[in-house]
């Protein structure tokens, strides 16, 4: 496709003809609006990004200083077995409300979405510091998760608004490393504070840099949406929201993976009422959620036209199997070091250094390499293959397996994902209509956030379940319960077991992670070959470019926005 300037008879008709999601549903001929070009200078975009990224960067760092916390927490409130769901709270929220705000960003701007998912992020950090009870905990990281996933999407919108997309990968890997340094400080961070002042200061001092992204926001994130949406009053906007589709997909995304969770976290069996009760309100919900998205809503949170398109669905299915591969062997090669190869806590977590330099780096190559060719197709696959090397190479780990093999096995699936997570969020964008490009932003994190709740909750469900079997087969005895639930419960005490329950122990670890990395294998293939579907569109070098791109992908997709 070529980006020669088009004359304005050449171009006009395509706006004509084509339907915007701006205009009114009930209007059959309605054409697009005039959409005012965003282009900043580069000091005020210095700010902006200032704005946007250090509210990612502080989303990143919370995220890793809550599970610092997490022990010290449950020891002060005296509830140590309620400490897992401070976390669980939070991403089940963020996994609800992250694609909502993509529409939420083309009604209430830009800014707007933003200020919004601040609000609720600050005040549930807020209400975490000032929490009285465990209960009230949990419930404030649930509120801070409504704002979370907001913020990161809400960003990555904005960004592709100011930001030609030939750059824009470059730039989603800038956000990238400042995301990591977030995520690799918030643990050392978290310890000190909770040492020198208490956990509650981990909370509370989270708001001079939340009140600095704030300011920012509002001084200089002023991004224009098309004439007729700015236009509007509030109330035409509010009407604009889509409050049942929203109601519903809260509510089929919450119980799926409280269900998962739950299994997980407390052990449940999957016949269990209360597990199988909630995959059945979740179906209800789902069923609900499409009725309303087909046949009620006039400007559908998430389009079902947008998720059946080709690029769009091979890159939300990508996504999501792509992250639970990811995020089940991250949370996974940590605990192979600790209970396969007895190592501590501090060097078990060590391993994941070299995947954490990795995951920046990715990020960075796959915006280097798109800026550089304009392509992203052969990218994304070579992507998606590094991290099937990376799984295969763990599933190989025994007990001859050299050190190197031991540190930098995992390297390929850090670097690989991160450069996949950053071309396909390009192709998503490359694909859609601009009227669709917040929208599909939104739907690229729910599925990603998604895949990452489920990689955690159904890898540890396979873990303990084969695990339990293997020790039942290699402990007998008076006392074998006792010690098969004590195993399962702390690695801890591994060490200090006899040598004969020593290696029953171990070689049972060692046989489920075995089939918890085959499963990874097998998500990684999975992604690979869902990314064989995405279309290879031109990156934009320009704000110009890009804009007749979109008008392009209208007239070839013959797009009719509003409806389904």
């Amino acid at each position: 496709m070529s980006f020669n300037r088009k004359s304005d008879s050449e171009a006009r008709p395509l706006l004509d003809d084509r339907r915007s999601s701006y205009g009114s549903a009930d209007t059959e001929n309605t054409t697009v609006p005039d959409v005012p070009l965003n282009k900043v200078s580069r000091s005020d975009l210095i700010w902006i990004l200032a704005g946007l990224w250090s509210a990612v960067f502080l989303g990143a760092l919370d995220g890793t200083i809550v599970a610092t916390l997490l022990t010290p927490i449950g020891s002060y409130f005296n509830k140590a077995n309620q400490a897992s769901y401070i976390g669980t709270s939070y991403l089940l929220s963020v996994c609800c409300f992250t694609p909502l705000y993509g529409r939420l960003s083309d009604i209430l701007g830009r800014r707007g979405a933003m200020l919004l998912g601040l609000f609720f992020f600050g005040t549930g950090t807020l209400l975490c510091g000032l929490a009285n009870s465990m209960e009230t905990l949990i419930a404030a990281r649930a509120i801070a998760g409504m704002g979370g996933g907001g913020v990161m999407t809400v960003s990555s919108v904005a960004v592709t608004d100011l930001i030609p997309l030939k750059q824009r990968g470059l730039y989603q890997g800038m956000c990238n490393i400042l995301f990591g340094l977030g995520a690799g400080l918030g643990g050392p961070l978290g310890g000190w504070l909770n040492d020198a002042f208490g956990w509650r200061s981990a909370f509370i001092l989270q708001m001079p840099v939340l009140a600095f992204s704030v300011i920012l926001v509002i001084m200089k994130v002023k991004i224009k949406l098309p004439f007729d949406v700015q236009n509007q009053s509030t109330s035409a906007k509010l009407k604009r929201i889509d409050f049942f589709g929203s109601f519903t997909l809260v509510g089929t995304v919450g119980c799926l993976l409280l269900g998962f969770s739950l299994k997980s976290t407390e052990e449940l069996s999957w016949s269990h009422p209360l597990i199988w009760g909630l995959f059945l309100v979740s179906a209800v919900f789902g069923v609900a959620f499409v009725l309303v998205e087909h046949y009620w809503s006039p400007y559908p949170i998430m389009p079902l036209r947008l998720i059946t398109q080709r690029t769009p669905l091979a890159v939300s299915l990508s996504n999501f199997f792509g992250s639970v591969a990811a995020f089940s062997m991250l949370y996974n090669i940590p605990l192979y070091f600790s209970a396969v190869r007895l190592n501590s806590s501090t060097q078990s977590g060590l391993h994941l250094l070299p995947h954490s330099v990795a995951l920046s780096t990715g990020s960075v190559f796959a915006g280097w390499i798109m800026r550089r060719t304009g392509k992203l197709y052969t990218l994304t696959l070579c992507s998606a293959g590094s991290a099937i090397l990376a799984s295969a190479l763990v599933c190989l780990w025994g007990d001859g397996t050299s050190n190197f093999h031991l540190w930098f096995d995992i390297v390929p699936q850090g670097f690989g994902m991160a450069s996949l997570i950053t071309s396909t969020l390009i192709a998503m964008i490359a694909g859609v209509v601009k009227e669709d490009m917040a929208v599909a932003t939104g739907i690229t994190y729910l599925f990603r956030t998604t895949g990452q709740v489920l990689g955690v909750s159904l890898s540890g469900a396979i873990l303990q379940a084969v695990l339990v079997n293997k020790l039942r087969a290699r402990i007998h005895g008076p006392n074998a319960a006792e010690i098969i639930e004590n195993i399962r419960h702390s690695v801890n005490i591994i060490p200090s077991l006899d040598a004969d329950l020593r290696h029953a122990a171990v070689s049972s670890y060692q046989d489920a992670l075995q089939v918890v990395f085959i499963c990874q294998l097998a998500m990684n293939v999975l992604t690979f070959i869902c990314c064989f579907a995405i279309q290879e569109n031109p990156l934009p070098g320009t704000h110009e470019e890009q804009e007749e791109q979109y008008r392009n992908n209208a007239s070839r997709n013959g797009t009719s926005v509003e409806g389904q």
